[in-house]
């Protein structure tokens, strides 16, 4: 077992990272501090792989056991789950002391994550990753939220985990586009923040594909590494944290105009990706040769570039409802190179436009 830690002063905590950790979940959780009651929440297929070995952990070192199950799916990010994990808390009289385990991927991580943010002003969580995006992204800085209709992630709030659980053994039972729209995720940590990570990436395609578990947990911990150290500099997303969002400006909107349903996150992250690579050319930020390598390795690892589905002009007036705009003002994260990020307010809505109709 590994064991990174996120430095933020009282709120630090670890993420612990190795194989069949799922049995050990009980053990960190006593070691946590949390009181006698445990409400995990998972979807129905995730209930079938994993609970019964997460209970078990659970049971084993003294805790009573809640299971949440919600409806799998982007769609279903929003306040009618939200009610069903707060009405089984309350029904199970859960306090201040009782803890929330998000089991399951960026969905179940987010709807878990801002219960316990929420219910009785705050409860502690744990999350326990079992997708490649929530491993290296969702589950790592404790960022909570559900969706609006007419906006993703529109209404949350920050509350960083006790401790993160990442087990890539998981991965190789993940379907196979729910592991390729991880990889959005991951090329994006090297476009913006370490171009010899990315070059990794490059260089090792085939194995990472194959999903041979040596490569496998050395690109998990490359990247949880990359987001912990984001998260340590600029917790709430005040500037630098914004450079996780590369991709996710145009994405996020692309997933609501196509109504979180034609698209798995990743997907519309690599639509994001691919968008604002060639808006940083069309406005000289960055050269072609960049853009080709980001286009490229997408490709490669069979994400989506272009035929967004989503019409030119509602991509753009879904822009204007982001919930990084200041004064009307959106900024998009562009990368001058690859490792290299620049933060730019004010893009001519002109060339974003003439880049949507480019790649529709």
């Amino acid at each position: 077992m590994r064991t990174l830690t996120v430095n933020l002063g009282a709120r630090s905590y670890p993420i612990y990272l190795g194989r069949e950790l799922l049995a050990q979940a009980g053990e960190f959780i006593q070691r946590a501090g949390c009181g006698e009651k445990v409400g995990i929440v998972t979807h129905p297929k995730l209930a079938e792989l994993y609970l019964p070995i997460l209970e078990e952990s659970l049971k084993r070192t003294g805790f009573r056991v809640v299971s949440v199950i919600i409806p799998e799916g982007e769609e279903h990010k929003n306040f009618a789950s939200l009610s069903l994990i707060y009405d089984r808390l309350i029904e199970e009289r859960f306090d201040r002391g009782s803890c929330v385990v998000a089991l399951g991927g960026g969905v179940v991580g987010d709807l878990a994550g801002f219960a316990a943010a929420t219910f009785l002003r705050g409860v502690p969580y744990v999350q326990v990753p079992t997708t490649l995006l929530a491993q290296v992204d969702a589950s790592i800085g404790g960022k909570t939220a559900i969706d609006h209709p007419r906006a993703k992630n529109l209404i949350g709030a920050f509350h960083q985990p006790r401790f993160v659980v990442v087990d890539p053994a998981v991965l190789l039972t993940l379907p196979e586009r729910e592991f390729r729209s991880g990889l959005a995720e991951v090329i994006k940590h090297g476009i913006v923040l370490d171009a010899a990570y990315f070059a990794d990436l490059e260089a090792h395609l085939s194995a990472l594909l194959a999903r041979d578990l040596p490569t496998l947990t050395r690109v998990v911990a490359g990247s949880c590494r990359i987001k912990a150290a984001v998260v340590e500099r600029d917790e709430q997303e005040a500037e630098l944290r914004a450079v996780l969002n590369y991709g996710h400006t145009i994405g996020h909107a692309v997933e609501a105009v196509t109504g979180f349903e034609r698209w798995t996150h990743g997907e519309a992250v690599a639509l994001g990706i691919a968008a604002e690579a060639r808006l940083a050319e069309r406005l000289g930020i960055a050269g072609a040769d960049a853009t080709a390598r980001q286009t490229g390795i997408l490709q490669a690892v069979g994400l989506p570039v272009r035929g967004s589905g989503a019409e030119p002009a509602a991509v753009i007036e879904a822009l204007a409802r982001d919930k990084k705009a200041r004064d009307g003002r959106v900024p998009f994260v562009l990368a001058p190179r690859i490792g290299a990020f620049r933060l730019v307010f004010d893009v001519p809505q002109a060339a974003v436009l003439e880049t949507l109709e480019e790649l529709a």
